[in-house]
């Protein structure tokens, strides 16, 4: 079977160290024989979540679109950079949207129950976005999402990565592939 994985950064600015980040590790769980999408959650247009327009309007397009793609993998990874010590805005936002129920969905939490996600950070500071992860984490454990206990922060990211992409230090720039491998080898198991 070929797992079917989902890639997205709560950073989409030009140039991210956490989408250069999920780069390497996307290439590592297509290494693995997984099939990856990448999405730019910027492309998805999603406005800050409101129950008032979500009741007026109904789910955004850019949310049924978010929805859809996550229901069609089995699992995720996950780059969100550090701020304020948290989760990024945009990564929260797209998870609130994805968490709306939806007629017809299947369960509760559709998009995240027993998904399987890798999570990683890149941040110019010393601890490479680690704080941040912890929230992620504890968000993404709560809609159910079965995570894999390693994660990678890569500190000083503004001098981490070759121009032309990866990692400088090797040992970093494997260990990141292995955790996109280990989210395409979780999903073969558990589908076994």
């Amino acid at each position: 079977m070929t797992p079917k994985i989902l890639a997205f950064s709560g950073s989409s600015r030009e140039g991210s160290y956490n989408v250069r980040l999920l780069e390497v590790a996307v290439g590592g769980a297509r290494a693995a024989g997984a099939e990856v999408t990448l999405v730019n959650l910027r492309d998805l247009n999603l406005p800050l979540y409101d129950e008032d327009f979500e009741r007026t309007e109904g789910l955004p397009e850019g949310a049924r679109r978010l929805k859809k793609l996550m229901l069609a993998h089995q699992g995720f990874l996950i780059a969100s950079p550090e701020y304020n010590s948290s989760i990024s805005p945009a990564l929260k936002n797209a998870i609130d949207w994805a968490s709306r129920p939806t007629l017809g969905e299947a369960g509760e939490l559709a998009c995240f129950a027993n998904k399987v996600a890798a999570l990683m950070s890149a941040s110019p500071g010393g601890l490479g976005g680690l704080r941040g992860l912890v929230h992620v984490r504890a968000i993404l454990g709560n809609l159910k999402v079965l995570l894999i206990p390693e994660q990678v922060a890569v500190g000083m990211a503004h001098h981490a990565f070759h121009s032309e992409g990866g990692l400088k230090d090797t040992g970093q720039q494997k260990t990141v592939e292995t955790l996109g491998a280990k989210v395409a080898d979780m999903i073969r198991k558990l589908a076994a």
